[in-house]
């Protein structure tokens, strides 16, 4: 079963040292505050954590992986941390092992669960791409079939926010991202219709890396058969013209 999930954003920059050797913006700091209190809150008592990731195809991540930013284009020794290397298994009910190191998404959420405490042993990352919904609620349905299980949930909502913005700016994304919000805040039965109900070729052309792993997320909800408990949005803001949440969910108790 679902124990608990924390939705964080599809950032490298959540990384100590990632953003450079200067001071880091505060809004960056606060961010990176955030997305490590949801984390540690997801995974106290969760005795497996699977991290879910925006990635190119479905697939699991297996073998020995080393948790470096070296695919944002950051070299380890910007890191203010040591960078770790881990083995790690196949996620039960995941998606097909596929060679290759995990992308940038997903090495923060593993850097996260690792940070908080979580044992390689106890850890899972799968990375998941847009496409077709019902794969994709059978991976969140399937990760707590064996046990109570945490979800570390990576993606970002909308990147064409402003002439700032990663991705030219488009109308539609501070639309896209209030109503988010506002269903995020509203309840569980709402947040959880919110998601699944995310149209997918809308959310490609904003820039929403969050849909696919999002799309687990409802999956791993609805195999709870219970009333969709309420998430808390914990911080939530626009920076550098994308939109970034952090979103802690307990399970349904």
């Amino acid at each position: 079963m679902l124990a608990a999930a924390a939705l964080v954003p599809d950032t490298v920059l959540l990384l100590p040292g990632a953003a450079g050797r200067g001071p880091d913006d505060p809004e960056l700091v606060a961010l990176r505050s955030a997305a490590a209190t949801a984390v540690a809150r997801a995974v106290e008592r969760a005795p497996r954590v699977v991290v879910v990731a925006p990635g190119p195809v479905d697939r699991s991540v297996v073998g020995v992986v080393r948790a470096g930013a070296g695919a944002a284009g950051v070299p380890d020794h910007l890191l203010a941390d040591e960078v770790p290397q881990v083995r790690l298994g196949p996620a039960p009910g995941g998606p097909p092992d596929v060679p290759g190191p995990p992308g940038t998404g997903a090495v923060t959420g593993l850097r996260l669960a690792l940070d908080a405490g979580v044992l390689p042993e106890r850890l899972h990352v799968v990375e998941v791409a847009p496409g077709r919904v019902a794969p994709l609620r059978a991976v969140g349905a399937a990760a707590g079939a064996g046990g109570p299980t945490a979800l570390v949930v990576v993606g970002s909502g909308a990147a064409r926010h402003g002439q700032d913005a990663p991705l030219p700016h488009d109308e539609r994304a501070a639309g896209l991202e209030h109503a988010l919000l506002a269903a995020l805040r509203a309840g569980g039965a709402a947040a959880r219709d919110a998601l699944a109900g995310l149209d997918v070729a809308q959310a490609v052309a904003l820039g929403v890396t969050g849909w696919a792993p999002w799309q687990v997320l409802v999956g791993a909800l609805d195999a709870g058969g219970a009333e969709v408990p309420a998430p808390e949005v914990v911080h939530a803001v626009v920076w550098r013209g994308a939109a970034h949440a952090v979103v802690a969910w307990q399970g349904a108790s």
